[in-house]
């Protein structure tokens, strides 16, 4: 019975703990950046909610991560990589390594290329501060970060819950950029 409760107040105080990192991440205001980062990953509301703010005039240059590669079957990501876009360039990139660090590393260097000092990254809300913790080991400038538009289901935050907190570990350990 002990065991039982010791481990319920566990999971429990995990819970609330993870309360202000994955469900209410610090969130920036929007301001005019130089670029917008859309970083990869399951969903394609990061990639619509990226095309939408340059469309918006937030910034003259997209980056679309698509960890999957130039063969993906994802519309949404395919589709506006391979098109014109008016009043702002699209250029997409798989990332190497297929993470968050890899994302890191291809921002320090087409800031570095393009002297970009603030960048709006896109991604959903339970990654935003691991985001911001890896890419700010990588890019000098202004982050300002944003979560997707879409809804998350239940299941999806469990997962996010357990898989964010693998890859602060991940972080942490592996602390270069």
């Amino acid at each position: 019975m002990l065991a039982a409760c010791t481990a319920l107040i566990s999971v429990a105080a995990l819970i609330g703990a993870g309360i202000p990192v994955y469900v209410r991440p610090q969130v920036d205001p929007l301001r005019p950046a130089d670029a917008i980062l859309v970083l990869g990953g399951q969903g394609v509301d990061r990639y619509l909610y990226g095309l939408e703010l340059a469309r918006q005039g937030y910034a003259p240059h997209v980056l679309f991560s698509n960890p999957y590669g130039d063969n993906t079957d994802i519309d949404e990501i395919r589709e506006p990589c391979h098109a014109p876009h008016q009043g702002f360039t699209l250029e997409c990139f798989a990332p190497n390594p297929p993470t968050t660090l890899g994302e890191g590393r291809e921002l320090r260097r087409a800031a570095s290329e393009r002297g970009w000092r603030t960048v709006i990254v896109v991604t959903m809300r339970p990654h935003l501060s691991r985001a911001r913790y890896i890419l700010e080991r990588c890019f000098a400038g202004d982050l300002v970060m944003k979560p997707s538009k879409g809804e998350l289901p239940a299941g999806y935050w469990v997962w996010s819950y357990v898989y964010q907190t693998a890859g602060y570990v991940r972080a942490f350990v592996d602390r270069g950029c």
